[in-house]
């Protein structure tokens, strides 16, 4: 027989959020408690939340769920930035800021996402690691529901949330990505589920979606969305396409008819890493984060199996382009080659430049014979990060989630460092050209400027288009001279905020 553990208690001197006072294991009893041990860069962490929303639904009578955030980079130690992503995720259940590891150590976890299981007299009775548990977590609960009866405390507990406390009704929600094109530009409103296009004085031209999550075609009024990320534009054609992200689906928008179809994905997530061929409405996807159209190709980052895929636009067939579907960094053959969390994807023609955001590195990969993999710069390492300029392997990021080619050069959203940078993908030398390095909101030139957790940009003409995206803002970037503004859309608001005109 397992001897049974005492459930360590939490601490009461730590910063607490969703709710207004600290939680503790005492208090708890007559509960089930799942202690969700994560950090906010995570995607398999990420794709646990709507498992635990789940189960909080089914047991919201006998079961509490305690977020611990233990912190994987610098940058997500700090308690306003995990606020940002608790509202960003919408988060519905108290979340404690576990500072160093201290919680994580006291319960001997090892890797993030690891659900730990308390049952109603304070004992661990089980943990699982790793997504895609939710079967296992609701047998277990139920069993435990079982034994328990006559000892379940039914009262629920009452929350303050941060969204309630920092309603989001900003005109944009979290912009993950932004892409400038001679249409105009186009906004991934990812926290409003829509597609923001507007011209470039911020006079809208189209809202593409109806501003709440879900999967469905049409056109641009019922048509909706679930965080979308990343997007690529034919412009001979008038074709937009979208990574709609927690939708696991790539969506084909026309302009011209002003419509919306799903052309990859089943709306499930897959799991499977195995090298996949076969037809986009078949094939199960894992949270494509970014697009990039090469020629009648679609290439597809494919952050949540670690991927790069091809879709053939006129034939409608998805493969695994590139990554074994583990987790870390190697160069080699496209069937070799290992990422992490691929988020940023960008061409030369010659080569799909990748920011590799678990690794904190920018990656090579081939479209041309030989078709290698390599990495251009930053340490290709899990836990390589920080915030140093240089030379190919010596470079630091710090969860880089965008970049953008241009001129013959990389820009990059060093994401984590609140920077943007510049890379030769020849050299690999990198060099901050925006930002101080400080959580922001300030326009002005070069380094005098802030952003906050910068996601995607975008680059036309003379001008740099940058998705600030805890700032909710797109920021312009005149490149000859370096001058940061922040952009104005006319007219814009939340959803739930005005009724939109027919743009």
């Amino acid at each position: 027989m397992i001897p049974r553990v005492r459930a360590p208690e939490l601490p009461q001197n730590y910063s607490w959020l969703n709710t207004e006072r600290p939680l503790s294991i005492k208090q708890l009893r007559g509960r089930v408690v799942i202690l969700d041990f994560w950090t906010y860069c995570c995607i398999n962490c990420l794709h646990v939340l709507p498992d635990l929303k789940y189960l909080e639904q089914k047991y919201k009578d006998s079961l509490t769920v305690i977020g611990v955030h233990s912190a994987k980079f610098d940058n997500e130690q700090e308690t306003e930035n995990i606020r940002q992503a608790i509202l960003r995720y919408d988060i519905e259940h108290p979340v404690l800021v576990d500072k160093g590891f201290r919680v994580w150590q006291e319960y001997a976890v090892r890797a993030w996402p690891t659900l730990m299981v308390i049952d109603p007299k304070g004992y661990v009775i089980g943990y699982v690691s790793g997504e895609g548990n939710r079967d296992k977590l609701d047998q277990l609960i139920t069993q435990v529901i079982q034994e328990h009866q006559g000892a379940i405390n039914f009262q629920q507990l009452s929350l303050t949330l941060e969204k309630q406390r920092q309603p989001l009704i900003t005109p944009l929600a979290f912009p993950g990505k932004v892409l400038a094109t001679p249409t105009g530009l186009f906004v991934a409103d990812s926290g409003h589920h829509r597609i923001v296009v507007s011209d470039f004085n911020g006079e809208i031209l189209h809202l593409i979606g109806n501003g709440k999550s879900g999967l469905t075609d049409g056109n641009f009024q019922e048509a909706q969305f679930s965080a979308p990320q990343g997007m690529a534009f034919d412009n001979e054609n008038q074709i937009l396409y979208v990574a709609d992200t927690e939708n696991h689906a790539v969506r084909r928008v026309d302009i011209q008819q002003q419509t919306v179809e799903t052309i990859a994905g089943t709306g499930e997530q897959s799991r499977n890493i195995q090298p996949h061929t076969g037809a986009g409405l078949e094939a199960a996807l894992n949270s494509p984060w970014d697009l990039v159209k090469v020629g009648n190709s679609l290439y597809i980052a494919m952050a949540g199996i670690h991927q790069i895929w091809q879709m053939d636009l006129p034939s409608g067939v998805v493969k695994t382009y590139a990554g074994t579907g583990a987790e870390g960094c190697f160069d080699g053959s496209l069937t070799e080659s290992v990422f992490a969390q691929p988020s940023g994807i960008t061409t030369n023609k010659q080569e799909l430049y990748i920011a590799d955001s678990e690794i904190s590195s920018i990656r090579g990969v081939g479209l041309v014979e030989p078709q290698q993999v390599r990495t251009v710069c930053g340490s290709g390492g899990l836990f390589g990060f920080g915030d140093v300029d240089g030379q190919g392997e010596n470079v630091r990021l710090q969860h880089c989630l965008g970049v953008e080619y241009f001129q013959n050069y990389l820009w990059v959203a060093d994401t984590y460092n609140h920077k943007i940078k510049l890379v030769s993908p020849h050299t690999g030398n990198c060099q901050t050209i925006l930002g101080d390095g400080s959580a922001g909101l300030q326009n002005g030139q070069g380094k005098n400027t802030r952003f906050f957790e910068p996601s995607g940009l975008s680059a036309i003409d003379s001008y740099l288009y940058i998705s600030d995206t805890n700032n909710h803002l797109i920021r312009r970037v005149d490149l000859r001279t370096l001058e940061v503004t922040t952009m104005q859309f006319n007219g814009l608001c939340a959803p739930d905020v005005c009724i939109p005109n027919n743009f």
